[in-house]
């Protein structure tokens, strides 16, 4: 009989991604819901003090799988591991987060222990009454929302949007157990090889573990002008980001696309540049610290979700922010 809740730790480089801890918040609510045990998944190279942070985040268990071919992202090599780790423990559910890797996993896990997945979660719950998992997901370009449940197969798997859930206190204190499986796959059946790693491209936009994000909107009226935008965030050390307008415009790649159709976050400080508040970005970025938004119409959406408001011309009021902030600095 399938049984407790998993939630795969995504590592790279002997590092975790903020996400596979940000899902432990939820995994221990829905774990405690059907008196289960949650237990955290962590695949990498020299990665044990991943393992006790999963544990003081929140795990009651931690399934360790340790080795080199797991060291950065490997399709083959993951797959096999997910595979071996279910077949063996049959949980009842696994959450992954949303990343382009978790995102690449996911399924292919789903395909080969024949299970269904809801991809791209924004919400997790579990149903008192079924018990069963219940993901919520934006649908029809993010103007419904969508909750999927998974009745006949086991495991019930979802991949989820960094950013959605915060993670919870690290509570030092916590102990739990470290169970370490020897998986190592067969290195010819390993049909996919990292050649080269430019860091410059792949950590360019990295808006779901940023601090400070300021993004621009349909405000900004041309491509040219998001240097405002990304003069503030380099004078912040932050991240651009965009609303879907601005991306939809072709302005901006869409790497950088804040909402439900784009990246979900909650960094400490988030800057909305003439972004009007459309309730698809909203939902991408309100569960930030603090929301800073400049607009020069008081009555847009935006400054209902703000700590602080500035109704006034952004291009008078973020070059006045640059200034102020370089002084500040002594720049």
């Amino acid at each position: 009989m399938s049984k407790n809740l998993w939630v795969f730790i995504e590592t790279d480089e002997g590092k975790a991604k903020n996400v596979g801890y940000e899902l432990l918040n939820p995994g221990r609510a829905m774990a405690d819901k059907l008196g289960e045990e949650l237990v955290a998944v962590v695949l990498g190279d020299n990665v044990a003090d991943v393992a006790k942070d999963a544990i003081a985040y929140g795990a009651d268990k931690v399934i360790l799988v340790e080795g080199q071919e797991y060291k950065t992202y490997n399709t083959d090599a993951a797959t096999y591991a997910m595979v071996e780790l279910i077949g063996k423990y049959e949980p009842s559910i696994v959450l992954y987060g949303a990343t382009n890797n978790g995102r690449d996993l996911g399924p292919r896990v789903a395909c080969t222990v024949k299970t269904g997945l809801t991809a791209d979660c924004t919400g997790l719950d579990i149903d008192q009454e079924t018990r069963l998992l219940m993901s919520t997901r934006p649908t029809f370009g993010g103007n419904l929302m969508a909750t999927i449940a998974c009745p006949d197969h086991r495991p019930q798997m979802s991949t989820v949007r960094p950013g959605v859930f915060k993670k919870r206190a690290y509570d030092e204190s916590r102990t739990g157990e470290v169970i370490r499986e020897d998986l190592h796959i067969d290195p010819a059946k390993i049909r996919v090889h990292l050649v080269e790693r430019v860091k410059e491209v792949a950590e360019a936009v990295n808006l779901e573990e940023a601090d400070i994000i300021v993004s621009g909107g349909r405000g900004l009226k041309s491509a040219e002008n998001f240097k405002l935008v990304q003069e503030l965030a380099e004078v912040l050390g932050g991240v651009v980001g965009a609303s879907r307008a601005a991306v939809d415009a072709d302005w901006i790649p869409h790497a950088h696309q804040v909402g439900q159709t784009g990246k979900t976050v909650a960094p400490k400080i988030y800057i909305a540049v003439g972004i009007s508040g459309a309730i698809q970005h909203l939902a991408g970025m309100s569960g930030s610290d603090t929301i800073v938004a400049i607009n020069k119409d008081p009555s847009a959406p935006i400054f209902g979700v703000a700590d602080y408001g500035i109704v006034g011309d952004l291009f008078e009021v973020v070059p006045a922010l640059i200034k102020e902030i370089r002084a500040k600095k002594g720049e």
